[in-house]
């Protein structure tokens, strides 16, 4: 019986170990140089810049910048969330503010703010109790995407004339 027991204990061992030699790693906090790697396995070329106030890192999507901007640091080059984003200068400093609210009522993830002749594309990530290298690429990857809807929506776009149109017609289908 006592074999049988150590049987057992050496058997819950090995497959403890077995699982987790295949958890993924979790990243307790992200650094300047681990988000880089997560942008370039999404595409993207980026650009690190190092300044006296800590990384900066520049990419782009869809032909057009973004930047990361960090937030809650935890140590030296460690960050529990960061923001993505990608600013537009507006001609004629006016947006239409229809716009902006059609933008949030169709679209979750990525939200957009106006910051004087700016419209801001911007996306939250939070890494605050760990997660995955595959966490942080599917990340990147959403934001790709919430980019190029948002290209999409701007070049879109009708006015408010134009835009009743669009909507009696979407109606009626």
């Amino acid at each position: 019986m006592t074999e049988a027991v150590l049987d057992i204990a050496a058997s819950t061992e090995a497959n403890l170990e077995t699982n987790i030699a295949t958890q993924p790693a979790v990243v307790p906090a992200v650094s300047a140089e681990r988000l880089a790697e997560s942008i370039r396995r999404a595409g993207c070329a980026v650009q690190v810049v190092e300044e006296e106030q800590g990384t900066r890192l520049h990419s782009a999507s869809h032909g057009v910048g973004f930047q990361v901007l960090w937030g809650n640091r935890l140590g030296p080059d460690q960050y529990l969330d960061f923001t993505l984003s990608c600013p537009l200068r507006v001609d004629g400093g006016v947006f239409p503010d229809a716009l902006l609210a059609d933008w949030h009522r169709s679209r979750r993830f990525a939200r957009i703010a106006t910051h004087g002749d700016f419209v801001v594309l911007e996306m939250d990530v939070m890494v605050t109790g760990g997660v995955s290298e595959d966490f942080l690429s599917v990340s990147m990857q959403v934001w790709i995407q919430m980019m190029g809807q948002f290209f999409l929506h701007l070049r879109n776009f009708r006015g408010e004339g134009e835009g009743e149109a669009a909507e009696t017609s979407d109606a009626a289908a």
